[in-house]
């Protein structure tokens, strides 16, 4: 129970309240700004857009900040991009409370967050080796997994209470708010060390970690699939919004409730991997089938299911996430660790504006049930494909 072990540990312990704090704002806004584009604009493929904006900036800023993150101390660069997420927060609520906001804002907002948010994700993965100790690493993942997706269950659901008492910007204040916890936390914690050799221009250092990437074959293995998975199957900040306004005609607290269901799904998995401690590759590709049938089951007239089916695809979306993160972190020597995080992230996230746009632009075209269908068919045949082609036997490492 490496997990509760981590509890026992008081400043890990100040860092994952802090955290979960910061996450539950996160999610608040996510909900936030799905249906603030909606009553914008009316469209799931301008929303596919915003997403996509706001997952391109891994793209160009998640190997710059690989590199960073093991140069300079990792505390540092956190309390930045947190920092730049709580001014950003704090503007579009004021936009929004004044009546000034428009399209070209939320897209630009989306932007701006992503490349922040770029920043933060392979310091943050890089920062939890370094506070947990790599031993204790599965079940940090696991516990950090949990509360993330404890906040995806409950902050959607609060986000609809607000959005439908108090507007859309109060979620926008929320988050805002949820920030300073962590960025407190941060100034207590020890500094820390970056590795401070500088080798060369920032792209040599960061091909070391592609190159890694590349010759190790259950990285490469992982990051793989990981692609198709995000491409395909976890675009539920469209999805979810789109399928709900679009297809079913619900309110925003009835959204709520469905992004909720993702959540619920997705803290079941996060559980299991708590309890078990091990990443395996079967995990991985039994979430990808998850993610499958989830899409599938909303391409039926079944709206009555439809937040089991969302379950389902939370279920599978944290599987595939949490085993192979997992099995990526203790694949990886510690020297490399922020450069090959940032090609995981870069992958993971940077995937994530073709995909949105992707489910987006099927909804447009094809209507909420059928673009469903098509994503579920195509998942199915990645699965497949993983099912035909044998793991390295060195897949499963002891947590």
């Amino acid at each position: 129970m490496l997990a509760l072990a981590l509890l026992k540990d008081p400043g890990y312990r100040s860092y994952w309240l802090a955290l979960f704090a910061s996450q539950m704002g996160t999610w608040m806004q996510a909900a936030a700004q799905g249906w603030l584009v909606l009553l914008l604009t009316g469209s799931a493929e301008r929303l596919g857009l915003v997403v996509a904006l706001q997952f391109l900036p891994s793209l160009l800023f998640s190997l710059p900040a690989g590199v960073l993150a093991d140069r300079y101390p990792k505390r540092d660069l956190l309390r930045f991009t947190q920092g730049g997420m709580t001014l950003l927060a704090l503007a579009m609520a004021f936009l929004v409370y004044t009546g000034w906001v428009r399209y070209g804002h939320v897209l630009l907002f989306a932007f701006l967050y992503g490349a922040l948010n770029a920043m933060d994700q392979p310091v943050r993965q890089s920062f939890t080796v370094e506070l947990a100790g790599k031993e204790r690493y599965p079940g940090a993942i696991a516990l950090n997994s949990f509360g993330f997706n404890t906040s995806r269950l409950v902050g959607p659901a609060v986000a609809g209470f607000l959005i439908a008492f108090y507007g859309v910007g109060a979620a926008y204040l929320a988050n805002a708010l949820s920030f300073l916890p962590i960025l407190w936390v941060l100034s207590r914690l020890p500094r820390g060390e970056g590795n401070g050799v500088v080798q060369g221009r920032w792209w040599t250092e960061a091909l070391e970690g592609i190159r890694f990437v590349l010759g190790h074959p259950v990285v490469r293995r992982v990051v793989g699939l990981i692609l198709f998975a995000t491409l395909l199957g976890m675009n539920f900040q469209t999805l979810v919004p789109a399928y709900a306004r679009l297809v079913l005609g619900l309110s925003a607290t009835g959204y709520g409730f469905l992004l909720s269901s993702v959540g619920v799904g997705a803290i079941l998995a996060a559980l299991i991997m708590a309890f078990t401690g091990r990443p395996r590759p079967w995990r991985l590709v039994l979430g990808l089938f998850a993610l499958a049938l989830a899409h599938l089951g909303l391409a039926l007239k079944l709206p009555g299911l439809v937040p089991l089916f969302l379950a389902v695809g939370g279920f599978g979306m944290i599987s595939v996430l949490i085993n192979a993160n997992t099995l990526v972190q203790l694949s990886v020597p510690d020297r490399l660790r922020g450069r090959v995080m940032a090609v995981y992230s870069l992958v993971m996230l940077g995937t994530g504006p073709l995909g949105a746009y992707l489910t987006g632009f099927l909804f447009e075209a094809l209507g909420g049930r059928r673009a469903a269908l098509v994503l579920g068919l195509a998942l199915l045949a990645v699965g497949a494909f993983q099912l035909l082609r044998p793991w390295p036997r060195d897949a499963s490492p002891q947590a």
